[in-house]
């Protein structure tokens, strides 16, 4: 595990099973565990202070999201990113955020482009290398809040279970040069779009953001040829 030393302390009022795996599979999300990296269950053990089952059954549901592969009596090592996975995912967010935007440029539109604009500030204040995860969890909390003014919050965690790989690549791709900024443009025009009630404009804003990440496969296949399965 890197030479990880930490005493990762558990509410233990809750599952444990489940915060284990909700770290770790922060840190993977993140590329702080970069693919190929190996996950000892002794030392996971001994970093959150449990017994082998907890670490086990948080193991087990890491590898159903593909993003471990566990070889039995070996070890567990943590997953190359699937671009195939990462394009499906795309497309199922593509699919419901166009009919998402579609609808809020006809239901209080100006309401809601003042709701997005204010997150949006936010997110311009942590564009910054050293403010990434503040940046990136702001990007998410924008388009959960298209799901949620759009009435279909539901759907906000199925995409995101689907979106694994997706967003491993987009956290790859979100030092690179210029990308911040890019965010930030694309989100602002979206919000244009909406306030001014132009459904095929916002449709056009989205797309062109959700392809962002995808668009450079190659160049981030590139730059980190070891992290990428394509």
């Amino acid at each position: 595990m890197s030479g990880r030393v930490q005493n990762s302390v558990l509410d233990r009022t809750r599952q444990v099973a489940h915060q284990i795996h909700e770290i770790l599979r922060d840190r993977i999300l993140s590329v702080e565990l970069t693919p190929g990296t190996i996950l000892s269950r002794a030392s996971l053990q001994m970093e959150f202070g449990v017994s082998q089952t907890p670490v086990r059954d948080a193991l087990m549901r890491l590898e159903e999201e593909a993003l471990v592969e566990v070889y039995p009596q070996y070890a567990t090592v943590v997953a190359r990113i699937d671009i195939d996975h990462a394009r499906q995912a795309q497309f199922l967010r593509l699919s419901i955020e166009l009919e998402a935007v579609r609808r809020l440029t006809t239901e209080c539109p100006a309401k809601i482009a003042a709701d997005l604009e204010e997150l949006l500030a936010r997110q311009r204040q942590v564009a910054s290398p050293q403010t990434y995860d503040l940046f990136d969890a702001l990007d998410k909390d924008f388009h959960r809040r298209i799901y949620e003014r759009a009435n279909i919050l539901n759907l906000w965690s199925t995409v995101r279970r689907q979106s694994v790989h997706l967003d491993r690549l987009r956290r790859l791709n979100l030092p690179m040069p210029g990308k911040m900024q890019t965010v930030l443009e694309d989100h602002q025009e979206i919000i244009n779009a909406i306030r001014s009630g132009r459904a095929d404009t916002a449709e056009i804003a989205l797309r062109k953001h959700l392809s962002g990440t995808l668009s450079i496969i190659d160049l981030i296949s590139d730059q980190f040829p070891d992290y990428v399965r394509k």
